[in-house]
């Protein structure tokens, strides 16, 4: 998708916190509490190892300028032909002006725009590239090929960091947590529109989805089913 109206962004997020300092005084009466994005991290799930594996690496370097940290399979899935440990994805994280202007690069396939319903009740959101070279200024190599991934963002406030720290680890306040609405805030004086509701296309995915899952666990049952037969005849 690409854009056709002409959108104004925010340069930098230190311009976005000061805007919403100055624009939301009640709210945000001191800095510490303005929402910002603490990480943007790219999901790439290739799904299985060798050569695809290595375009796909190429691909996300090229588009970060970082080099992504290789992703193993956690369990075996027999449907789709995935071993545990087997190499089948990348991820790669971004943090502070980086992770906002990558942001901004990738929404721009959206046309800016981003769905309440990606958002959750702690702010975090998340949306997905079919094809990498959707994104502006991305030119297709006949070599590599096109990948898609998942762009997770994170949202925290300042703070935050006691709930990674080694020692004397704590929970965050709720009432010091990033909300929704403070996401779409940020997003919109970012340049970003929110649009409400699911989008359309969503909608059908998981529908697709979730009758692939049902049909796989169809064949599983069958397979279970012949498998106990041929066991009872051997006996």
């Amino acid at each position: 998708m690409s854009t056709t109206t002409t959108v104004k962004l925010a340069n930098s997020m230190k311009e976005v916190i000061q805007k919403l300092l100055e624009k939301y005084p009640d709210r945000y009466p001191n800095p510490m509490l303005v929402p910002r994005i603490h990480s943007v991290v790219i999901n790439c799930s290739v799904g299985q190892s060798g050569d695809p594996l290595e375009k796909a690496k190429k691909i996300l370097e090229e588009l970060t300028g970082r080099k992504p940290k290789l992703v193993r399979a956690k369990k075996t899935i027999k449907p789709f032909g995935i071993h545990k440990n087997q190499p089948i994805g990348w991820v790669i994280t971004l943090r502070g002006e980086e992770a906002f202007n990558f942001l901004k690069r990738v929404l721009a396939v959206y046309d800016y725009t981003v769905w309440e319903s990606s958002i959750d009740k702690y702010g975090n959101f998340a949306f997905g590239i079919d094809e990498h070279i959707k994104i502006p200024g991305v030119r297709y190599d006949p070599e590599l090929g096109t990948t898609g991934f998942d762009v997770c963002v994170s949202m925290e406030r300042a703070g935050y960091r006691v709930k990674r720290r080694r020692l004397r680890r704590a929970k965050i306040p709720e009432k010091h947590r990033v909300k929704r609405e403070d996401t779409i805030l940020f997003l919109e004086e970012m340049g970003i529109k929110v649009e409400k509701g699911p989008r359309r296309i969503e909608r059908l995915t998981i529908i697709a989805q979730e009758m692939r899952r049902a049909e796989l666990a169809k064949r599983e049952e069958k397979k279970e089913e012949e498998r106990g037969k041929k066991a009872k005849k051997g006996k």
